[in-house]
């Protein structure tokens, strides 16, 4: 599937091309969607983060099918995933470990260069996380939103014992959820305005599921709280459920015309981190958490649909309502 422009969806034949040096040829299995694909299909997504015609594909599964010059042949016949930004390797930010800011520009799998809403995908194998052989593909296609706000919990630093609370019930929320539950909190309040996702929550290891007018007579009472929402004011009710002295992970991103106040910020002296994506350790952090079966993706899937279908699975993702989770192409169907 090729987006040549905004709101320009076609089935466009793409011939499997041999992996050149350092790169990986794979038969993609699964290809998620989630709402930076649908801002490259309706024009939403930032010029600096989007390059037409493109490919699009961010979270996806597959197997390796060749490899080219300098890569071990170890790799063919893996169940892979894969890292999306494709950072320089060279520059400060990239030698810090934070390739998702790369300096010398962002190229991304998906979004500045071609994905996996294919039947194929040519990557650097160096991004390649190979996976158990009995590994499930259709959920570790979900692994790409978990490295994203695997960063943001990892930068959180959970302790046992804690009171947390998530902000937003989406698919990162829920994600969210299941990774802070492994840490072990007292309380893990998920904050969601629709009504009917308190089964799923729950089961993502949720203790209680309020909504936004639930949660503001707790305001104050948490030592960590993650947010995935990214609306207008879901950032502010962040810093304002967080206890003074306590930490917070912004990950959505709001309109421009969303604001923070800072005042609270310095007299209750918060940590406020922020998440762009995910770097290299969020990668191999959920990967193992998949790995253990501490992590289950494939709990939050709810819609699949052959690729050909892409455009009907996009005005799925548009659906309000709690029976919308994440979403999944299968290339191969």
């Amino acid at each position: 599937m090729i987006i040549d422009r905004p709101g320009e969806l076609r089935i466009g034949r793409v011939e499997a091309v041999e992996p050149g040096p350092g790169e990986a040829l794979v038969r993609v299995a699964w290809s998620g969607i989630c709402g930076s694909d649908r801002e490259v299909f309706t024009g939403g997504r930032p010029d600096a983060f989007v390059r037409y015609p493109v490919i699009p594909g961010h979270e996806w599964s597959g197997t390796v099918l060749a490899v080219g010059p300098g890569v071990t042949g170890d790799y063919v016949g893996h169940h892979v995933v894969g890292e999306g930004f494709r950072g320089c390797q060279s520059c400060d930010a990239c030698r810090r470990g934070e390739n998702n800011l790369c300096g010398a520009g962002y190229e991304e799998t998906g979004f500045t260069l071609p994905g996996a809403w294919s039947g194929h995908l040519v990557l650097p194998a160096r991004l390649l996380h190979v996976l158990p052989p009995e590994a499930d593909l259709r959920a570790a296609a979900v692994l790409e939103p978990a490295a994203c706000v695997g960063e943001a919990c990892l930068r959180l630093g959970g302790v046992s014992g804690e009171r947390v609370a998530v902000v937003g019930g989406g698919s990162l929320g829920l994600l969210g959820t299941q990774l802070l539950a492994a840490t072990g909190p007292a309380e893990l309040v998920v904050v969601e305005p629709r009504t009917g996702r308190e089964e799923i929550a729950e089961s993502c290891g949720a203790t209680t599921v309020l909504t936004p007018l639930e949660a503001v007579r707790r305001c104050g009472r948490f030592d960590a709280v993650l947010e995935t929402a990214g609306t207008p004011g879901t950032a502010h009710l962040a810093t304002r459920l967080a206890r003074r002295g306590g930490r917070v992970a912004l990950t959505g991103v709001p309109p421009e015309s969303d604001s923070l106040p800072t005042a609270r910020l310095v007299s209750a002296q918060l940590t406020v981190h922020t998440v762009f994506g995910a770097p290299s350790r969020a990668w191999s952090h959920v990967v193992r958490l998949f790995t253990a079966g501490v992590l289950d993706p494939g709990r939050i899937i709810t819609h699949e649909f052959a690729l050909p279908d892409a455009a009907e699975a996009l005005e799925t993702l548009e659906e309000p309502g709690p029976h919308v989770g994440k979403i999944l192409l299968n290339p191969h169907r």
